[in-house]
């Protein structure tokens, strides 16, 4: 058994025969990839890793294995499963997961191939765990697969603890341990008591107000969809490039960028590591576009179409247009069951405070639009003519 001292959690216990897993490469590698991405352009102390991230969804899903009492066997692949979750992600976490959806067809948490192969498949063969059972816990198809991909799972018990506490964000606060004491496990998977209830809203309640104040942050989406353009030129004319570019870190990838030979990459990264970002041009909610339904899939060459539709509008360059769409918020919807005396109901039959929580989530959407300074009202001008948006508000010409 080893030790390890944790900020959030205080300290993290792993078992010995789990430690060769540790030390794999696919695992080491999560050191040197930002949790948030570029949220630390935003807020200075968010460097936090995958790696501490990993760390921490592996003793919460521990705990938690130990609360439902699992099966030994069950219990080391939900352990397992929660060190491994978050292996397949590229540099900067999320910053190209879209690219890769795209272009390669290949999720972060399509990692089949190397739960099986390598180092790390030796690995897990010699602790005797099956790398087909683990892989199903991560995508959500098995019946305690609610531990790492559902509503109330660990992952986002620690993320938004962890989150919280590197951003100094408040908004984060979850009773992780009160959630893990409420859980327990039938025929149809896992149930929350009902003395769960009131964290269980918590949780959803971190997770509605991060939204906007960190994982939505529009400076993080500025950086993001720099980033994004310059891996997109990077790659254009040799898209095979993009797998090796997901297989490299934060800063390796970085590296590849700033000694590009394309200018406009270069410029791009260089622009980032320096912090010299885009301006908002145009930042609006979903009842500012009037075909708000037309535009809402979520699709980085989508989105690069549209831009060079309002650079030609605006008679400048697609290089100095950036489009940002994300996907409308999705409801909240608790496949966990609350457990009353008499029977199993959702939770949104005993806490009004899910629908609350959802109509704030479609609030809280935005579209933006961003150009380098100096451009942003000639954009701006293009883009509410190419979008089909309403015209400004009193309160956005203040801004």
């Amino acid at each position: 058994m080893k030790s390890i001292k944790d900020p959030v959690h205080g300290y993290i216990q792993v078992d010995s025969s789990f430690l060769p897993l540790l030390d794999t490469p696919q695992v080491q590698r999560l050191r040197y990839i930002r949790q948030l991405g570029f949220s630390f352009l935003v807020y200075p102390g968010a460097h936090h890793t995958r790696f501490e991230h990993s760390l921490g969804t592996m003793h919460l899903a521990h705990s938690l294995g130990t609360r439902l009492a699992l099966p030994r066997e069950d219990h080391a692949h939900i352990t397992v499963a929660g060190l491994l979750h978050d292996i397949g992600h590229g540099p900067f976490s999320h910053a190209i997961e879209g690219l890769s959806e795209e272009i390669l067809k290949k999720r972060h948490t399509d990692i089949s191939d190397q739960l099986k192969t390598g180092i790390l498949g030796e690995r897990i063969y010699e602790a005797g765990l099956d790398p087909e059972i683990i892989y199903q816990l991560i995508n959500g198809r098995s019946q305690c697969s609610g531990i790492i991909h559902g509503d109330l799972d660990v992952d986002r018990m620690d993320y938004l603890l962890r989150d919280a506490h590197y951003t100094g964000v408040p908004y984060g606060t979850v009773d992780a341990m009160r959630l893990i004491r409420a859980m327990r496990l039938c025929e149809t998977g896992i149930v929350l008591d009902m003395s769960g209830v009131q964290a269980a809203e918590s949780l959803l309640i971190a997770r509605t107000l991060m939204r906007p104040a960190v994982y939505y942050h529009h400076v993080s989406r500025i950086a993001e969809k720099m980033f994004s353009l310059a891996v997109y030129e990077y790659i254009k004319d040799d898209p095979s490039l993009l797998r090796s570019l997901l297989m490299a870190d934060d800063a390796a990838c970085m590296q590849h960028l700033l000694h590009a030979d394309n200018p406009s990459v270069s410029g791009l990264a260089q622009n980032l590591y320096e912090r010299r970002l885009f301006k908002r041009a145009l930042y609006v909610g979903k009842d500012d576009v009037r075909e708000v339904h037309l535009i809402t899939s979520e699709s980085f060459l989508r989105e690069r179409k549209l831009a060079e539709k309002i650079a030609d509008e605006a008679g400048i360059t697609p290089e100095q247009v950036m489009v940002d769409i994300p996907a409308f918020p999705r409801d909240i919807w608790m496949e966990v069951q609350v457990q009353d005396k008499h029977s199993l109901c959702r939770l949104e039959e005993v806490s009004p405070l899910v629908t609350t929580l959802n109509e704030t989530r479609r609030s809280q959407w935005r579209l933006g639009v961003y150009a380098p300074k100096g451009l942003t009202d000639v954009v701006s001008d293009a883009a509410r003519s190419v979008l089909n948006i309403k015209p400004f508000t009193r309160q956005e010409r203040l801004l």
